[in-house]
């Protein structure tokens, strides 16, 4: 037998039979589910904003009605999950819930308005949406995130842990393909969401050079040599659509074709969607379940927060007493099952030495009844030869043995009847 070739799948694959690498391991890992009423815009929203968080989310997540979020909390520490936002959907409205595992804080915010990401490349003139950009974490921007009250530091903070942090000094700058831009308004109070695509063009060049160096077939029915077609005076639609502002120095070469290190490139943004318009309403201790430290509309006064501490306090020592006397009751039910147990198995083993007693004592009286059948015979032939004077015949006097089969010299004293037949 030759030796098995592996298929065309295994060698695509570089991580079969490979341990996880620590760079996937401790990066933020998501879930990113929907609950609440039904509905097809809430579903597409969830599924696109599966798009921003990857690669480190469960893009093909299945959650079901009857599972509840206990479930997806038992599995997290398996997958390696930080993070859980769940999209949720009332008569009101649409809320987003962003929960830090396993004991929070929750983080929860009103949608005003949304664009599913559909609908935002459809009304774009110029259209950059690719799988390539996915395969990478997204560059995080925040702005207007440094004003007063600890509910902005826990914005930004609980967005910045939902990605891997970036180091400046090892980071590969063709990795860096998608942004995710933060903006929050101070006056009414809301963060607007905006997800983009990032594309680095050479500076500098003229359109024919531009693209000889991206590797385009140029057209040259209009010119008589190609050095007219790359001496030609007018600049690059990149050079004169784009501001100075975005014009940068590259600190080292990328892999798009034009762009090499210490050479000017400018830097364009095409939007994916969706669009996405939060407000921050309420932020709980726990997970989803736990004291409010900030609540956007309803203010409470110390006596009201004292009396819902201990209110909360009661409700945790009740449950930890009603598990205590779970536990004891499991205990004791183990217990008396181990003892049945013990018993039945007792039993049965007392009903067996009492069949082999019974069987021992059957055994005995037999071989009895056949030794009084054999002394009943020899007195019966003595008896005959003192009063006879002659010795029996040698079946005269004996007996069939209990268990035996009779002889052979049988007889039944029952006759057959023979079959008649008709003689007519």
């Amino acid at each position: 037998m030759g030796r098995k070739r592996k298929g065309r799948c295994v060698k695509r694959n570089k991580q079969i039979n490979v341990g996880e690498k620590n760079e996937f391991v401790n990066a933020p890992h998501s879930f990113v589910l929907h609950r609440g009423l039904p509905g097809e815009h809430i579903v597409e929203l969830t599924k696109d904003f599966r798009r921003i968080m990857e690669p480190f989310t469960a893009s093909s997540l299945k959650a079901r009605k009857k599972n509840a979020i206990k479930d997806f909390v038992s599995v997290a520490s398996v997958l390696h999950v930080t993070h859980m936002c769940i999209f949720t959907k009332t008569e009101l409205g649409m809320y987003l819930k962003i929960c830090k595992l396993p004991r929070g804080p929750t983080l929860s915010f009103k949608i005003h308005s949304f664009s599913l990401a559909r609908d935002v490349v459809s009304m774009l003139k110029k259209q950059l949406v690719y799988e390539e950009a996915f395969k990478t974490s997204p560059l995080l921007v925040l702005n207007n995130f440094s004003g007063e009250g600890m509910q902005l530091k826990l914005i930004a903070s609980t967005f910045q842990n939902m990605f891997p942090t970036i180091n400046l000094t090892t980071v590969n700058l063709s990795t860096i393909r998608r942004c995710l831009c933060l903006n929050y308004n101070k006056t009414a109070k809301t963060i607007d969401v905006r997800h983009y695509a990032i594309k680095v063009i050479p500076v500098g060049l003229s359109r024919g050079v531009k693209k000889i160096a991206q590797a385009k077939i140029p057209n040259l029915s209009k010119c008589q040599d190609i050095s007219e077609f790359l001496t030609k005076p007018t600049m690059s639609e990149s050079e004169a659509e784009d501001d100075e502002t975005s014009h940068v120095t590259l600190a080292q070469k990328l892999s798009s074709r034009g762009n090499h290190a210490d050479s000017k490139s400018a830097i364009r943004l095409y939007e994916l969607g969706p669009r996405i318009t939060l407000q921050l309403i309420k932020v709980e201790n726990g997970l989803l379940d736990g004291e409010i430290l900030f609540h956007e509309f309803i203010h409470k006064t110390e006596e009201e927060k004292l009396a819902i501490k201990k209110k909360r306090e009661a409700k945790k020592k009740l449950k930890e007493k009603r598990k205590k006397q779970q536990e004891e009751n499991k205990k004791r039910k183990e217990t008396q099952k181990m003892e049945h147990k013990e018993k039945s198995l007792k039993g049965i083993k007392k009903k067996r030495e009492n069949d082999m007693l019974l069987e021992k004592i059957a055994k005995e009286s037999l071989e009895k009844t056949e030794d009084a059948q054999i002394d009943d015979d020899d007195d019966d032939a003595q008896y005959y030869r003192e009063e006879v004077g002659e010795e029996p015949d040698k079946d005269l006097f004996q007996r069939t043995k209990i268990g035996t089969k009779r002889p052979h010299k049988y007889v039944s004293r029952y006759k057959s009847k023979k079959a008649k037949f008709d003689k007519s």
